[in-house]
């Protein structure tokens, strides 16, 4: 899709790319060019009318924060959600390779040295902990 884009975008290679066409099949990517446009101009305007909404939105909430005698540093001091993190899970597996444990939780990709030992003909059930 770069390729079609640096196309698109440089004078030069543009033409150099439609010179084959004829000037009504240029006509035709011109006017679908054109739709495109005014298609996304509108969605641009609808944008920009609801982004206007909710600036006075925020407008007319400051003026009744200001009229009650409160500030936005008021408001400051109620505490956010805290998501917390969950614990990681346990392993479930381990295999002692070379002098070195290694240890997986059963989810996720298996390590290559669980999976050289199942494909060797050993169960994973060997490998629970």
């Amino acid at each position: 899709m770069s390729e079609f884009l640096e196309i698109l975008t440089h004078g030069r290679r543009l033409k150099a790319s439609v010179k084959d066409l004829s000037v009504d099949e240029l006509k035709d990517v011109y006017n679908k060019l054109s739709k495109i446009i005014a298609e996304r101009e509108e969605e641009a305007k609808a944008e920009a009318e609801v982004n206007a909404e909710r600036l006075a939105k925020i407008a007319e909430l400051q003026k009744m924060i200001e009229s009650a005698g409160l500030s936005l540093e008021d408001l400051g001091d109620v505490p956010a959600k805290v998501k917390s993190k969950r614990e990681p899970r346990p392993a479930k597996y381990s295999i002692e390779v070379g002098g070195e444990t290694v240890t997986w939780t059963g989810q996720g990709r298996m390590p290559t040295v669980f999976k050289e030992q199942v494909e060797g003909g050993r169960s994973i059930d060997d490998f629970l902990i």
